[in-house]
């Protein structure tokens, strides 16, 4: 854009043999009445716009800080129309709201503690090019309009996707060159002194993976993912000093807002000063409503014992909130002293210690699959559900993935954690939840070619206690085994946590295995780490400190594959393979046709296709590339639907001497026309109909046959032009009757026998002449060459060797 009060900077990533890509960032133009606005573009290409504002007064009752992350995807930044009723944007999509969680994660820490006004983060998406995605370049754009703001936030950060590609990580890769990737990581940083450190982490390994890596590609290994680490801070830097610079020229003061701190220090000190060693007791306590109910117990005895008596220092209306705060904060030190000074937890486990496990597959009836995994009181019930490939979710988004194939819905009613609340459609932690286990899982899945199957993946919470979404990813995958789908790998998750403090002048950090609830609350970290035996399949940092360094990382993902190991053990003794698919499930076949007959098998409107999927009970799906997959309740049905797509598209020959049951398409003043299979007719002639009504003679066909009746038949001939002649097959008893009334007819009716063989002569004459002249011996149902244009080659030699062989068809 250009004006006279613009104000630009650009970023250069270099990615080596894969080229450059800038990054420019402007503001002063848009948005002018917003507290902060900028611009944020992909080679020049991709351009996403941010905007932050602030409430003018606090929300003094809230308890927690009200940032929003708006994201709006315009259909226009694709040049689409919006495919609504009214051609307009609705709610967010999937993918705007997964945007807008990767935005909030690494902003939201950043923002002064005890700030209770309403923050308000809208991004659009005003134009994008096709091969680009614009979530991670939306990070900065937030990060700079908010930095310009007078809010008191401790930007800026820097947020960029790396990915690996033959072997080299790259930044801000394009769609063509994830569809190639091995890993790809989604990372968000700043600047803290001489280093960069990491605030926020989502990572993947594609579908393409485990092709990659046997094709002798690098696995993403933790030590290839700590590269990739590294590899990002460059990139982080580059972009925070480019916001740096015009935080520096535009950015305006901060201002001075009203902070409310959770307790005064009076409070705080009272509390401290009556305490004693009373927590020792409830940090033993290994079950968490045991501990939650002492907790609150001795909360309340607290702030009792410092508002009731009548020289209390405090109100009970007035202070007994700060009160109840205070001794939250003060069980959080304690705990988090005991870690880092006794390396004990508040379960009284050591910091690698898994909690207890179990697992079971096949736990329902009728569904697809189904399992239960259980670590500690966290408790996943994951069911299977198998379908069409028609039954993909289709995607309305502006990136050029169309459809999506594995489907993975969290679930996390309130009474997982004992309490009531609503019930409904899921809030964005469940969608953001339920897409990491399904990012766990993708690369692990079969290819659509090895399982025609869409797969629906839920995931049902019925306990939690910390790591449901690691949860989520075990029991999801032991329900896929259990319904029979062959996994390249079993899949486990495991969430890590992070205690830090000053110690001695030094930052001290003690990584945690399988956080509980309490531990993600009042520790540092919560990150999941999911993966193969071989290496990660997913990752997801959040983080509550400015930073983390990617040591620390480094140290947490070696710890994290210890326990992988350990649980995949454990779930291997519950399932080690996939089962036999349920009864219940559909039976899905592939069949590849020539891309030229797929006309021939859908027929005109649908017909052929709608027939065949009403005589034999399947659903047919037919892809442009001419893959055909058919499903049904039952194998039989399935086959049925598959034999008679094949007798279309690749049809096999029929041989002179076999039977059919055919049925009548088309009569005309010669004979009649019969379906032996779709699409392959053959002609039945006048004089072979009469063999039908005992040889007597036949006026008109239809005193004999009509369409849709059904006749028994047998090849005669088939000429070298695929065209066939048939017999009428009549019971040996008839067939006598037959030849008693020809010879009735030669005694008693010398007229019809005189006018009966100059034709038979003419008609022998005839077949003679064809034989040498390899002319057609019937016409087609509809006189053309187009109905049997799929039968090629001469017959000639299969006239002189009659085989019997009966082939029932049940064509309407």
């Amino acid at each position: 854009m250009e004006g006279p009060n613009i104000h630009s900077v650009e970023a250069v990533v270099d990615n080596g043999s894969f080229g450059t890509r800038t990054i420019r960032f402007e503001t002063g133009l848009l948005a002018q009445q917003a507290n902060g606005a900028a611009l944020a573009y992909l080679d020049g290409e991709t351009t996403v716009f941010s905007a932050t504002t602030a409430s003018k007064s606090p929300k003094e009752h809230f308890d927690f800080f009200p940032l929003t992350v708006d994201v709006e995807e315009r259909s226009y930044a694709a040049g689409k129309i919006p495919g609504s009723f009214f051609r307009r944007e609705g709610r967010p999509g999937t993918d705007a709201i997964l945007a807008a969680r990767l935005i909030d994660r690494p902003l939201r820490p950043l923002f002064t503690k005890g700030m209770r006004n309403e923050v308000q983060i809208v991004e659009t998406v005003l134009s994008i090019h096709p091969d680009d995605a614009y979530d991670v370049l939306a990070i900065n754009a937030a990060s700079l309009s908010t930095s310009l703001t007078d809010l008191p936030f401790a930007g800026p950060v820097g947020g960029t996707r790396v990915s690996l590609v033959d072997g080299q990580w790259i930044a801000f890769p394009r769609w063509s060159e994830m569809a190639r990737a091995t890993f790809s990581m989604d990372i968000a940083g700043r600047i803290v002194g001489d280093d960069v450190a990491i605030t926020m982490v989502e990572a993947q390994a594609p579908e393409q993976t485990e092709a990659n890596v046997a094709a002798g590609g690098i696995a993403p290994t933790e030590e290839v993912i700590t590269q990739g680490l590294e590899a990002a801070k460059g990139v982080i830097r580059t972009l925070c000093e480019a916001q740096l610079s015009l935080i520096n020229e535009c950015g305006k003061p901060t201002a001075d807002y009203p902070f409310f701190p959770n307790y005064t220090d009076a409070q705080f000190e009272a509390v401290g000063n009556v305490l004693g060693d009373r927590f020792n007791t409830i940090l033993g306590i290994v079950d968490k409503v045991e501990r939650d109910t002492a907790l609150n117990d001795l909360t309340d005895q607290i702030v009792s014992e410092l508002t009731v008596p009548a020289d209390a220092q405090f109100n009970l209306e007035e202070d007994g909130p700060g009160l109840a705060a205070a001794v939250n904060d003060h069980f959080k030190e304690v705990m988090r002293r005991h870690v880092l000074t006794e390396n004990v937890r508040m379960d009284g486990r050591r910091p690698t210690d898994i909690r207890s496990i179990s697992a079971q597959a096949g736990v329902l009836p009728r569904v697809h699959g189904s399992a239960i995994f259980q670590r500690g009181e966290t408790q996943i019930l994951g069911v299977t559900t198998l379908n069409m490939l028609k039954m993909e979710q289709p995607l309305d988004n502006l990136s050029p993935i169309t459809h999506k194939r594995y489907i993975h819905h969290y679930n996390f009613p309130p009474y997982c954690t004992g309490e009531t609340g609503r019930v409904g459609s899921p809030k964005r932690r469940e969608i953001g939840h339920g897409h990491l286990a399904e990012m766990a899982l993708e690369s692990q899945l079969p290819s659509r070619e090895e399982f025609p199957y869409a797969i629906r993946q839920v995931s049902e919470t019925m306990g939690s206690n910390g790591s449901s979404s690691m949860g989520s990813v075990c029991a999801s995958t032991m329900s896929l085994l259990n319904a029979g789908v062959p996994l390249k790998a079993p899949v486990a998750g495991i969430a890590m946590g992070l205690i830090s403090a000053q110690i001695d002048g030094e930052t001290k950090y003690v990584t945690l295995t399988d956080i509980l609830g309490a531990e993600d609350a009042l520790g540092d970290m919560d990150f999941k780490v999911a993966g193969t035996r071989d290496y990660v399949t997913a990752l997801q940092l959040d983080t509550k400190l400015d930073g983390i360094p990617a040591e620390v990382l480094s140290a947490a993902l070696s710890q994290a594959r210890d326990a992988r190991l350990a649980i995949l053990d454990l779930m291997n003794q519950a399932i080690d393979g996939p089962d036999e698919m349920a009864p219940t499930a559909p039976r899905i076949l592939t069949v590849k046709i020539p891309v030229d007959k797929i006309g021939e098998v859908i027929g005109p409107k649908g017909k052929m296709i709608n027939q065949i999927q009403e005589d034999t009970g399947a659903e047919i799906t037919i892809e442009d590339d001419g893959t055909v997959f058919i499903g049904a309740a039952d194998g039989a049905s399935a086959e049925a639907a598959r034999d008679t797509v094949n007798s279309i598209a690749n049809p096999q020959l029929p041989e002179v001497g076999e039977r059919y049951v055919g049925t009548v398409v088309k009569t005309t003043t010669f004979g009649a026309f019969i379906s032996l299979t779709p699409g392959r007719d053959g002609l039945l002639h006048i004089s072979q109909i009469r063999r039908l009504v005992g040889g007597k003679r036949v006026e008109n066909v239809e005193d004999v046959l009509n369409v849709g009746d059904k006749v028994e038949v047998e090849i005669g001939e088939i000429d070298d032009r695929g065209k066939i002649s048939l017999e009428a097959v009549v019971p040996e008893g008839e067939a006598n009757a037959e030849a008693e009334s020809s010879d009735q007819g030669d005694n008693g009716a010398h007229g019809e026998a005189e006018e009966s063989a100059p034709r038979q002569n003419r008609a022998r004459s005839r077949s003679r002449r064809r034989s040498e002249s390899s002319a057609p011996s019937a016409p087609s149902a509809d006189d053309s060459d187009a109905d049997s244009s799929s039968s090629r080659g001469s017959r000639g030699s299969r006239g002189s060797r009659r085989r019997r062989r009966t082939v029932h068809t049940d064509e309407d």
